[in-house]
This record gives structure tokens, C-alpha cells and sequence, in this order.
């Protein structure tokens, strides 16, 4: 018996987690990929609970780092970068709801060398930035084109071969008001660049706008913690999820749930605020659904909790705080 027969999503969703209407998003139907995240575009898919979509994702890049001579600041037309498929409309989704997606798999798709990493210049975790700004010349402007396989992995060099380890970067779903760059990170998902939000995972987003309005997109076919020089392993994919609504489940920041643990997000600058979001979330979640006292679940945290850290180099910094299910029941 899978997991998934009791998870949140099973328990809680209109569909029960069970896969229903499939549906395909290419990039004939896509059209123009969207770079803000909020309620002003119209759907390019309407779906219910239930609906499976398999979608033609990007890279980070669009497509136009073709080879190791395409430099960034060349090619690019910042900032138009991170191009996301959607927004996905889901019916019966109203404020104060809880979208649950749950990530099938993710295939690498297009030409290889599939896989585009860099650096960019002011950008990155271990150089100045236009927010941090410092007086030392930017690094030089470097690009390296991979081979991408899920069976043989990600080829870095003759010596080097990295295991492939896809996950989404980016996915949400729209704020009520705002358009918002998506390259930001927040409270209703963004550009997270969690590791964890790989197959498997079940991500729960809340709902802040009718229709949930989902955007996804920016997927990585590898990528260490904090995503150190500003670019993954960025790859074009075709990305597959299973997409649930959950009644009245309402909370601020955004929520994940695999086989072996649930975590909790936060994103915020400097990093130990986006620490501090994730892990009063998650004393919060162990408070409502998981029967403790919050003060308890405080301490409980402080000897079993775990961090994960997704970006550090967008304008928002990401954490995820998690705790074994084996340990909360």
C-alpha cells in the first residue's frame, strides 16, 4: 500500500487523491510563458480536483543558452527569466483553500547538452549583488552546457557524474493582489528552489485568489542546498502533477509532504527570518493537526526539527523546516 493512500491530500481532498482527467499543457497550448506571478492572466487551463496535467516546462533561461558562447547577459532580456507555465485554474478554489499538487515526474525533454548552468554577473551567493553591493569586480561570466539522462545522470565532466535528481524550482500559486516577479519566493510559493520538491512530494499551497491560479515551472535536474552560484542544473522538462483542492484548510506559507517527513516554508531576507517562518509554521501545523501544545511543540522542534535550504541568492532567501512523521505521528 502506497503512502499516498494516507496522506493529507487523500484524507482531505474534494478528489480524495485520485487521479482523474488528464490533461496536457505544450507549448503550442501554453502560448506565452508568464514571468509574474498574480491574478491578471487569463487561464490557460481550467481543470478539477483531481486533474493530472503533464506540462512542457522551460528552462530558467527559456531556451536561449544554447551553448557555451550564448553569455547570459547577451542572450538574455533580464528580467524576463523563469518562464512558468500556467496560470492553471482550479475549480471550486476560493480564498482560504489549500491547493495540494502532487509531483509525478519530471523528464528531460529537448536537444542535448540539455543542461544549462553559470554565473552571472552580480549574482550568486559567494559575490556582490546589486543588494549587497561591494566594491570587488564581479566574477567572469562562465557558462557550462551538461548532459542531462535519468538513467545515466548528469554528466559534469569526464571524472564528474551527479545522479539525476529532478525538482520543481518554482510553483505556486497567485497572491490576491500583487504581480510579482518570478523570481521571488513568498508566501504563496514562487522561486523556492527546495530540493524537496521533487516526485513524490505532495506540495500544499494556500489559495488566496478564486480559481487558486497555478503557475509552475524553472525545473532542475540537480541542484546542493542554497543553489550556491545563483544557476542549478536548469533543464527543459515535461512535468506531470496531480492537482487536489482541500476545503477550508487555510494557512499563510506554503506546506510540503513526502513519505518520510512534513515541512513547512519560509522565505525572507535576512536568512534566519526566513528560518524563523519556517519553524513557527510548522509549531503551528504540530499545534492544529498533530494534537500538541504549541509551547511543547517548540521544544519538540528544538531536538528534532530539520532544515533545508533552498535559494540563497534571490531577492528572498528560502528555508524548509521539517520533523519525521515517525516521530509526530
Amino acid at each position: 500500500m502506497s503512502w499516498l493512500e494516507h496522506s493529507i491530500m487523500a484524507k482531505r481532498g474534494v478528489a480524495k487523491g485520485e487521479a482523474r482527467a488528464h490533461h496536457t499543457l505544450t507549448e503550442a497550448e501554453q502560448g506565452e510563458y508568464k514571468y509574474v506571478y498574480g491574478p491578471y492572466a487569463a487561464p490557460v487551463l481550467r481543470v478539477k480536483p483531481g486533474a493530472v496535467v503533464a506540462a512542457e516546462t522551460h528552462d530558467a533561461f527559456h531556451g536561449a543558452v544554447k551553448t557555451e558562447a550564448d553569455l547570459p547577459t547577451k542572450v538574455l532580456n533580464f528580467p524576463y527569466v523563469n518562464p512558468q507555465n500556467g496560470p492553471i485554474y482550479v475549480e471550486g478554489a476560493e480564498k482560504g483553500d489549500c491547493l495540494a499538487v502532487h509531483i509525478q515526474k519530471i523528464v528531460p525533454r529537448g536537444p542535448q547538452p540539455a543542461g544549462t548552468t553559470c554565473l552571472i554577473p552580480e549574482f550568486g551567493g559567494l559575490t556582490g549583488t546589486g543588494d549587497t553591493a561591494m566594491l570587488n569586480k564581479p566574477l567572469p561570466e562562465i557558462v557550462k552546457k551538461v548532459h542531462v539522462d535519468p538513467v545515466t545522470g548528469v554528466k559534469w565532466s569526464d571524472r564528474i557524474t551527479l545522479p539525476y535528481e529532478p525538482f520543481i524550482g518554482t510553483i505556486g500559486t497567485s497572491p490576491e493582489i500583487e504581480a510579482i516577479a518570478s523570481i521571488v519566493p513568498d508566501y504563496y510559493g514562487g522561486n523556492m528552489d527546495l530540493p524537496d520538491m521533487a516526485p513524490g512530494a505532495i506540495v500544499y499551497l494556500p489559495v488566496n485568489t478564486p480559481g487558486a491560479l497555478l503557475f509552475l515551472g524553472d525545473c532542475h535536474a540537480a541542484q546542493g542546498d542554497g543553489e550556491l552560484c545563483g544557476v542549478a542544473i536548469e533543464h527543459p522538462t515535461v512535468t506531470t502533477v496531480q492537482i487536489d483542492l482541500i476545503k477550508g484548510w487555510t494557512f499563510r506559507w506554503p506546506r510540503l509532504e513526502n513519505e518520510r517527513f512534513i515541512m513547512t516554508i519560509g522565505s525572507g531576507r535576512p536568512m534566519e527570518d526566513a528560518a524563523r517562518i519556517a519553524y513557527r509554521e510548522l509549531t503551528r501545523w504540530l499545534a492544529a493537526d498533530y494534537g500538541f501544545d504549541e509551547l511543547d511543540a517548540y521544544m519538540l522542534l528544538t531536538q528534532a526539527g530539520r532544515v533545508r535550504l533552498g535559494n540563497m541568492v534571490d531577492p528572498k532567501y528560502t528555508i524548509g523546516a521539517s520533523v519525521l512523521k515517525e516521530i509526530v505521528g
